[in-house]
């Protein structure tokens, strides 16, 4: 079972019991410093169309619609402190912590979870590395995300090993044959492609499934509940429930749980609103969900 609540994170965790979450995935803003947006197409065949495809076939782009947000914060990390404090509340005693960034802004928001779950709670930093986009001539291109991984006791956490999928070795032969059609467990290094094909749903921070999958296996088991209150395009959930885990997913905006409605309507999800309207002139009134 799913729930999609509408409502800003902050209030939303504030209503949320402690210890509710075994295992917690988050990919906020990475404060990229312009707005993110991605256009929705479909294409019509059309002899007449202003697109050229296999074989010389010509089809009709029609707009579908735009997804955009600001990616700009004045105080980034106060932004999210308060945030990933909740975060650690409702975090099960052994549970854990996915934070999913970039390069601009990973090395503040490493102090930062230090400090709210403890330095010797950080286990791991993936690399999520990709080969998409343009090549600056002026630097090495950034083809990588970061995503830290916390578990809130370090020393009793979730971590299903039989669960990881295997990849191949890139010298089968040097490993014999039994090893090499097992295949290796990934590194802290995963190398995977950007959301591609049927995966799409038009949201402009759309995150692979198969790197959500993975961590959802190893991290979490089946009847667990997992949370993203960042949730964009509701990934997080369509991987919870692929793995047999319930899943709460937040977001602020309408055009997000729009997408998450219809990714995930075949799932038996409950959508929900967050009554936060008098908080401006009762900033202690607490927000009720609907």
């Amino acid at each position: 079972m799913g729930e999609i609540i509408l409502g800003d994170n902050l209030y939303v965790l504030r209503t949320l019991p402690d210890g509710a979450f075994q295992l917690i995935y988050v990919d906020p803003p990475f404060n990229t410093g312009k707005a993110q947006s991605r256009t929705r197409i479909k294409v019509t065949p059309d002899p007449d169309g202003d697109r050229t495809g296999f074989q010389g076939r010509r089809y009709r782009t029609d707009v579908v619609g735009t997804s955009e947000y600001a990616d700009i914060f004045d105080d980034y990390i106060g932004f999210l402190r308060p945030r990933m404090e909740e975060a650690y509340r409702v975090l099960d005693d052994h549970g854990s912590l996915f934070f999913h960034v970039d390069y601009r802004e990973v090395h503040y928001c490493k102090v930062m979870l230090d400090e709210i779950f403890g330095r010797e709670s950080f286990i791991n930093e993936i690399i999520w590395a990709y080969d998409y986009g343009g090549r600056p001539k002026t630097r090495w291109p950034a083809k990588h995300d970061n995503i830290l991984w916390y578990a809130k006791d370090p020393n009793n956490y979730t971590y299903n090993y039989d669960a990881i999928d295997r990849i191949p070795y890139m010298a089968p032969g040097l490993v014999g044959p039994e090893k090499a059609a097992r295949g290796k467990t990934p590194t802290d290094v995963w190398w995977h492609t950007i959301v591609t094909g049927k995966e799409k749903t038009g949201y402009s921070t759309q995150k692979p499934l198969a790197i959500t999958n993975r961590i959802v296996r190893v991290h979490s088991n089946p009847g667990d509940r997992l949370l993203d209150f960042f949730a964009g395009s509701g990934t997080l959930g369509e991987a919870a429930h692929r793995e047999e885990r319930e899943f709460t997913l937040i977001d602020n905006n309408p055009e997000a749980v729009r997408v998450m409605c219809h990714r995930l309507a075949h799932y038996g999800i409950v959508v929900r609103g967050v009554d936060v309207t008098d908080r401006a002139d009762e900033p202690e009134t607490e927000p009720r969900l609907l």
